[in-house]
């Protein structure tokens, strides 16, 4: 990657900005836009800036993302804003001759019922997840595109699928963040009033893999330099746990000792969610953080930006 120009679309969300820390230990240049600069839903403005900027690898980090509260109650707009975002990027970026792409997409695109741990091959075999259909509809239909382009024009487009994602830089709004930043912030806020329990959506049963976004950005430098083909790998640590432990161990975290008030009337989502990451294992990449180490960094972050982190 020495001197070579990388455009880290999304640059300011939780992954873009772990992508371009871990970029800062390479020698490259890393290239960045915010929505004032270009609004990447428009296509004219989405082609005109990286025809001005020239970049040879794109990473696309850029997505409207949420948990099932916003995917839930914004279907149009995780469907439209992740249709245009991948679209717009995608095709510039084979018109202008980018070397190399990395689009990032979702492991909600497999389907909800999908045999565990997950393969890459499970993609388009059952039905997906209803309560985050839309995002993953746009992250099937990214996939597809990078497949398209190097099928018919040879293009170098690849793609990441990781699973659940945390870490510093998070989105910790209770009406729009996955679970760990919600428990993490309702802990939290439970602990400051003295709250006696704190309320944990669903039954607790389900079971989620997660990974820090550090060890992300690190899988995606990674693919950029060692991968190339049209399946989209899957990138996780290949270790779940219950949404009803992992409610237990962000309380550890912070220090909240009340009781857990499990509330069945809210929606589980998909049983299990486990990726099968051997492909990726196999090529040399394995993830590193421990849940525990990765929840207190991500702790340690919310308190220093509490204000910042709340919104």
């Amino acid at each position: 990657m020495t001197g070579k120009r990388v455009w880290v679309a999304g640059h300011r969300g939780m992954v873009g900005a772990a992508v371009v820390r871990r970029l800062a230990e390479e020698n490259c240049v890393v290239l960045t836009a915010g929505r004032a600069e270009v609004d990447l839903r428009r296509q004219a403005a989405t082609e005109s800036w990286m025809a001005a900027q020239q970049p040879d690898a794109v990473i696309v980090a850029a997505a409207t993302v949420g948990g099932i509260y916003a995917n839930d109650t914004r279907p149009a707009e995780f469907l439209y804003d992740n249709l245009m975002i991948e679209a717009n990027i995608i095709g510039a970026a084979h018109q202008l001759g980018v070397v190399k792409l990395l689009f990032l997409g979702s492991s909600c695109i497999y389907p909800r019922m999908a045999p565990q741990p997950i393969t890459e091959d499970a993609l388009l075999t059952g039905p997906l997840e209803p309560t985050n259909e839309w995002y993953a509809v746009a992250k099937i239909a990214g996939i597809k595109m990078c497949q398209a382009y190097r099928r018919q024009y040879g293009c170098d487009f690849i793609s990441a699928q990781p699973t659940n994602l945390y870490g510093p830089g998070d989105n910790f709004s209770l009406s729009q963040s996955h679970v760990i930043p919600a428990l993490m912030a309702k802990a939290h806020n439970a602990k400051i009033a003295g709250a006696k329990s704190l309320e944990v959506w669903g039954t607790g049963t389900p079971k989620r893999e997660f990974l820090y976004v550090d060890d992300l950005a690190d899988a995606l430098v990674f693919l950029l330099k060692n991968y190339s083909g049209s399946v989209q790998l899957n990138v996780g640590t290949g270790v779940d746990i219950s949404i009803a432990d992992l409610a237990r161990l962000v309380c550890s975290v912070v220090g909240f000792e009340g009781e857990l008030v499990f509330d069945a009337s809210k929606p589980d989502g998909t049983p299990r969610k486990l990726l099968d990451v051997s492909r990726l294992n196999t090529l040399g990449w394995r993830a590193e953080t421990e849940l525990a180490d990765g929840l207190r960094t991500t702790y340690a972050w919310f308190c220093d930006h509490y204000r910042e982190a709340r919104l």
